[in-house]
């Protein structure tokens, strides 16, 4: 499959602090493909440089244009959605305000109430929920408004920052089930950053693993589960 994102040689830096030195990978087209690595590896780093979010260095390609240098809301109107760590939710908003902010970058604003209908689909409790206040919805359900926020953007590219983070087993496994189904059924490609490297590796089909700023290792996510320094490091066997 054709590369929708490309990356080569990226470096970026908050402040003097540089954090990613010569990071290169790709993201195919129709593809999901996973970043690992530990905490302070540099994964956040990367979706957030993606996005023009931190100063950076080498070549970004989305769609076979360069990106690199853009304002974060340019990137977003090519059709890449950012779901942040953390979720970003607007706690004081309900969840039909928070799906509408999702669309608000788009081209057309057209069949909002459709794609407000299409999104709950994938999460019926959204829909059990749309006049409720967003802060009073569990981590969880949470987690799922800030994916079904994105999706309201209508992506090409959908950019994940751990989101098993916090939750309970059994919720997560629903959402990375979800995130499989919007994969397969609307092409959405998908670069998941995650700590769960169990799941990462059973959703994905591509790898890389990141350690201290750089990219260490790559292959298939079938290669990598079978590699031992995973299995002991990230796998726990």
């Amino acid at each position: 499959m054709a590369a929708l994102l490309a990356v080569r040689n990226l470096e970026a830096r908050y402040g003097d602090t540089k954090v990613l030195r010569g990071v290169s990978f790709e993201v195919a087209e129709g593809g999901i493909t996973t970043i690992l690595g530990a905490n302070g590896a540099g994964k956040t780093t990367t979706l957030r440089a993606v996005c023009g979010m931190v100063k950076t260095a080498g070549q970004i390609s989305y769609d076979g244009r360069r990106i690199e240098g853009r304002a974060t809301e340019d990137v977003v109107r090519l059709g890449v959605a950012h779901v942040p760590e953390g979720r970003g939710t607007f706690v004081q908003l309900t969840v039909e305000e928070n799906l509408r902010l999702g669309a608000y970058a788009r081209r057309d604003p057209r069949h909002l109430g459709a794609d407000i209908d299409r999104v709950c689909g994938y999460f019926p409790v959204l829909a059990e929920r749309r006049r409720q206040i967003a802060g009073t919805l569990s981590g969880g359900e949470q987690q799922m408004l800030a994916v079904a926020r994105a999706l309201m953007l209508r992506p090409r590219l959908l950019l994940l920052d751990e989101p098993s983070l916090g939750l309970a087993p059994l919720v997560v496994r629903e959402i990375f089930r979800i995130i499989r189904t919007i994969n397969r059924d609307e092409r959405v490609s998908v670069l998941l950053v995650e700590q769960n490297a169990s799941l990462a590796l059973g959703l994905a089909d591509h790898a890389y693993l990141m350690e201290t700023g750089t990219m260490v290792m790559s292959g298939s996510a079938a290669e990598l589960r079978q590699n031992d320094g995973i299995r002991r490091a990230y796998l726990g066997y």
